[in-house]
C-alpha cells in the first residue's frame, strides 16, 4: 500500500511539474518579472524541499527525484525573476 501512495504523489508532482517549463519559458521570452510572485515561488520551493526531506528521511523512493526536478525548475524560474527585477531596478537608476 505504501507504493500506492507514492504513485498518487508522483502523479501530483508530474502534473505540477508540467507547468514549470511553461512558466520558465514565459519568464525567459518576456525577459520580465511582471506577474511573478517571489513569495509564491519561495513557498512552493519550501514545500518541495519539505517533500524531499520526508522522502529522504522516511521513505526514499523515485518520487524524491520528482520533487528535486520540480524544485530545480522553481529555483531556476525564481533566479530569472530576481535577475530581471534587479536589472529593472538598476535601469531605473540611470
Amino acid at each position: 500500500m505504501h507504493h500506492t501512495i507514492s504513485i498518487y504523489e508522483a502523479i501530483m508532482l508530474i502534473c505540477f511539474g508540467a507547468s514549470w517549463p511553461m512558466a520558465i519559458h514565459k519568464t525567459l521570452t518576456s525577459k520580465s518579472h511582471a506577474g511573478k510572485s517571489c513569495t509564491f515561488s519561495v513557498l512552493i520551493l519550501i514545500g518541495y524541499v519539505a517533500g524531499m526531506l520526508h522522502k529522504y528521511i522516511f521513505s526514499m523512493d523515485f518520487v524524491f527525484w520528482l520533487y528535486l526536478i520540480n524544485a530545480l525548475m522553481v529555483g531556476f524560474d525564481l533566479t530569472m525573476v530576481l535577475s530581471y527585477r534587479h536589472r529593472d531596478k538598476m535601469a531605473k537608476r540611470f
